[in-house]
């Protein structure tokens, strides 16, 4: 089955859409699909068959029909927003759309119709607090977590229920996990077999991992690692998106100001990390993605608009540079789907 590759360039006012060539990892663009308002954020349907995306410059999310032939996207919706959507999901059962706004200092969910399109008024939207910066729910469903960054923000995940058939939230107990470091989490993800979340740390520059009581919905922090270099970096350094193996075997995370990925290795049986070294990617590389097979990684630099693309062994977890793509003004987000044939 043929890869798609979705790539949200944010200063051209488009999304690219790729094949990726499942041997060498390389690019091929398809075409390109004009989108106004700064598309900065993604999220593909758990079937595949709709892309959703959040706009910066024009407050909006706009939804889009998959071609599963050919990876083309028609748009089918859209919703006018009074503050943008820094980040959007799907809940697991794609009936959904999860969003959080940054300046906003809120979330949101909407309905998804039976085309698969958005639109319509929230089925509920809640205050947080400024720095609000991802939204996703558990395997089961059932929780949902929202990071949000220090300084601009207070330096803590919202954790909330999930009623999967109404959409609605409501603040579990405790409300908040709020690290004593200043760490400020801004995006994470799941082991996919562990009940383990990572989050990166916007302000912290490091990745902390927390277990999940999977009865309550609550997370407990058990470590903290660092991103950067053990002689350190003095220049101003942010991290951003993170993502882990489909194996759970190794984990990634970027570094923007020092440019690189800081790579780790998953302990099987705690989820616990270890440093496996730190590469260097393009300047401030915002957007990162694992392709499925865990063989390729490919990260966007918003400064450079090129894509990066790595080789992952299979035993170590390393990366290798392989080469680049240009992408073009401000990449921001990437999301990768296998379509039918």
């Amino acid at each position: 089955m043929p890869y798609f590759m979705y790539v949200a360039v944010q200063g051209d006012n488009k999304i690219s859409v790729f094949t990726i060539d499942p041997d060498t990892g390389g690019l091929t663009l398809q075409h390109d699909v004009s989108v106004d308002g700064g598309p900065f954020t993604m999220a593909i349907s758990p079937d595949r068959r709709f892309l959703y995306v959040g706009c910066r410059e024009v407050t909006q999310l706009v939804s889009f029909e998959i071609d599963q032939a050919n990876g083309g996207l028609t748009q089918n919706g859209s919703i006018t927003l009074d503050a943008w959507p820094v980040y959007v999901a799907t809940d697991r059962k794609g009936k959904f759309v999860l969003s959080s706004y940054y300046q906003g200092a809120r979330v949101a969910v909407h309905p998804i119709g039976d085309d698969g399109s958005v639109g319509g008024d929230p089925v509920v939207q809640l205050e947080t607090a400024t720095g609000a910066h991802a939204m996703q729910t558990d395997e089961t469903n059932s929780y949902a977590f929202v990071p949000h960054i220090a300084g601009n923000g207070p330096n803590s995940i919202w954790q909330f229920l999930f009623d999967e058939d109404t959409g609605q939230i409501t603040p579990n107990s405790p409300a908040t996990v709020d690290p004593e470091e200043f760490l400020g989490p801004r995006h994470f993800c799941f082991h996919p077999s562990l009940d383990v979340l990572y989050f990166s740390n916007e302000q912290g520059c490091s990745v902390s991992a927390y277990n999940l009581d999977t009865d309550n919905g609550t997370l407990s922090l058990f470590q903290t690692v660092t991103t950067l270099p053990p002689e350190g970096f003095e220049e101003r350094n942010t991290c951003s998106q993170i993502q882990i193996t489909a194996s759970g075997r190794f984990l990634y995370a970027p570094n923007r100001g020092h440019d690189s990925i800081a790579c780790y290795t998953v302990d099987a049986t705690t989820g616990a990390l270890t440093s496996n070294g730190i590469i260097p990617s393009e300047p401030r590389p915002n957007a990162l993605c694992l392709d499925l097979q865990d063989r390729f990684i490919y990260s966007a630099g918003q400064d450079s608009g090129q894509m990066a693309i790595f080789g992952v062994d299979g035993d170590s977890g390393a990366l290798t540079r392989l080469g680049s793509h240009p992408l073009g003004e401000g990449p921001g987000w990437i999301s990768i789907a296998e379509l039918p044939a």
